[in-house]
């Protein structure tokens, strides 16, 4: 195999706690496990602090957005043969190599899901001409491609998917206490539904909030549902939601992985009524961990959950309570989805990942 030097933004490694920097560092690390003889340079601003071998080397300036991406093409243009461009569609615009360009979803020209409005803008200026100058173009999931196709149709010969994975700390079932250790960390005394993502409109919490309220009392007693992630943009409106109903819900921050990983194990249904997904690796990371599973019937999380996982239209409040009152109510329904969930759920893998992606980067040559 002929080696190649091959640049990668890898900004959002050390910059993005969710999404984007999810994806790079499980990428960075599945390629790190690779025997391959490539060489990979990775740019950023800052260095990602966990260690990988001699065969990655950072190259790191901190500069202004704008004049970051042409440092980065023009330094990518001299010392490497072929470009992944994760994070921005800038970056392509001034490279000089071949560039496989990675879309992870098509948020910003999607009605009704609430972008963030700069970012959404950015990208709706930027992403034509990148896509032109990219000799690849890769997305997460089909319908993430049918989405570009469909607004882009010249992209269509270079289009490409590869689906993400579990990361080994969230697929690693826990050991000895940590489930109780966790359990009583984030004070969960009782049974609880859980939803994992961003604090932001996209991922619907406030109808789930609504959908919560809506089970029967001996239900809302019963459980507690909780909440996981970082906070994102427009949230004010989700804190005073949550703040409404009182000790029913919970909402608990960005939390480590081990931990995810146990509460994933711990909840008795996990929730993701999300409007819109490129992937939606928290649906993958709870199916990985055997939990019973209820998402939406849009854009890629059929895709992800195939006959894993119970679907509900995300904008009825009434269908996310009954799907939730069933599931709550029946033990042998959850074990059966649970059965389901793990063997999907194995469809997916990181080092599946890094060796498409990197099969696509070497045809590039």
């Amino acid at each position: 195999m002929r080696s190649l030097r091959i640049g990668i933004d890898a900004r959002a490694a050390a910059e993005v706690p969710a999404g984007k920097g999810r994806y790079v560092r499980e990428l960075l690390r599945a390629l790190a496990r690779r025997g391959d003889p490539h060489g990979y340079v990775l740019y950023a601003r800052r260095p990602w602090d966990e260690p990988v071998d001699e065969r990655f080397s950072w190259r790191l300036r901190e500069l202004p957005e704008a004049v970051w991406h042409l440092w980065a093409a023009r330094a990518a243009s001299r010392e490497c043969d072929v470009f992944l461009a994760t994070a921005s569609y800038v970056t392509p615009w001034f490279l000089r190599i071949p560039t496989a360009l990675v879309v992870h979803d098509l948020i910003p020209f999607q009605p009704g899901v609430h972008a963030n409005r700069r970012a959404a803008w950015i990208e709706r200026a930027t992403l034509r001409r990148a896509l032109r100058r990219a000799g690849l173009v890769i997305s997460d999931s089909h319908a993430t491609q049918r989405d570009l196709v469909a607004r882009f149709p010249s992209s269509e010969h270079k289009a490409a998917v590869v689906h993400l994975g579990v990361s080994d700390e969230i697929g690693r079932p826990p050991t000895g206490t940590v489930l109780e250790d966790v359990r009583r960390r984030y004070a969960l005394a009782r049974p609880f539904v859980l939803c994992a993502g961003t604090l932001e409109p996209r991922k619907n919490l406030i109808r789930l909030f609504e959908a919560f309220s809506e089970l029967p009392e001996r239900l809302r007693a019963e459980h507690l549902l909780v909440v996981v992630g970082p906070a994102g943009w427009d949230y004010d409106e989700i804190l005073a939601r949550a703040r409404e109903h009182g000790d029913e819900i919970k909402l608990v921050g960005e939390v480590p992985d081990g931990d995810l990983a146990a509460l994933y194990r711990l909840c008795t249904v996990f929730c993701y009524p999300s409007l819109y997904e490129g992937f939606g690796l928290p649906l993958l990371e709870a199916m990985t961990a055997g939990a019973p599973s209820i998402t939406s019937n849009v854009s890629s999380l059929p895709e992800v959950g195939g006959d894993g996982a119970r679907y509900v239209e995300p904008t009825s409040v009434a269908q996310i309570a009954a799907t939730l009152e069933e599931l709550l109510d029946s033990p042998e329904q959850r074990a059966e989805l649970s059965e389901r969930a793990g063997r999907e759920a194995a469809r997916f893998s990181w080092e599946r990942a890094a060796e498409e992606t990197l099969a696509l980067l070497t045809s590039l040559r």
